[in-house]
């Protein structure tokens, strides 16, 4: 069997975001969890780290490859990035339903088409998802 190198990788800054959103390492791996789920992707782990005095860290591992926050609540800054490999799962959609838990006043992004030769860099439309809260 032979599979596509074909991926999407979505970066995204997020500025103006509530520091207690930005500041639970627990709220943000449940919110990631749905995030991939969203997208259609296999969860295979998640690692989370708390830090002190404040900032968390969270990376979900995909099947299809990963998702992943650092925030700096202080700044009300939030690095986001998901990365897929193949045709089947968008991250765009794991992006558009974490900024739309974190609402935040600003947001810069860029997604790579991966994996077909020279990268390709496009402007993506961040959607504000609609999110039902488990």
């Amino acid at each position: 069997m032979e599979y596509s190198t074909f991926g999407r990788h979505v970066a995204v800054d997020t500025w103006g975001v509530q520091f207690d959103l930005l500041n639970d390492a627990e709220f943000l791996k449940k919110e990631m969890i749905e995030a991939a789920e969203a997208c259609g992707a296999t969860v295979l782990s998640v690692q989370a780290k708390q830090f002190s005095p404040q900032g968390a860290t969270v990376l979900v591992l995909l099947s299809e490859s990963h998702l992943s926050i650092h925030t700096y609540p202080e700044r009300g800054f939030a690095a986001l990035d998901c990365y897929t490999c193949g045709e089947t799962v968008d991250p765009q959609v794991a992006i558009d339903y974490l900024v739309s838990v974190l609402k935040p006043e600003k947001t810069y992004a860029k997604k790579l088409v991966r994996g077909i030769g020279e990268l390709q860099v496009i402007e993506p439309e961040i959607k504000v998802a609609e999110v039902v809260s488990k």
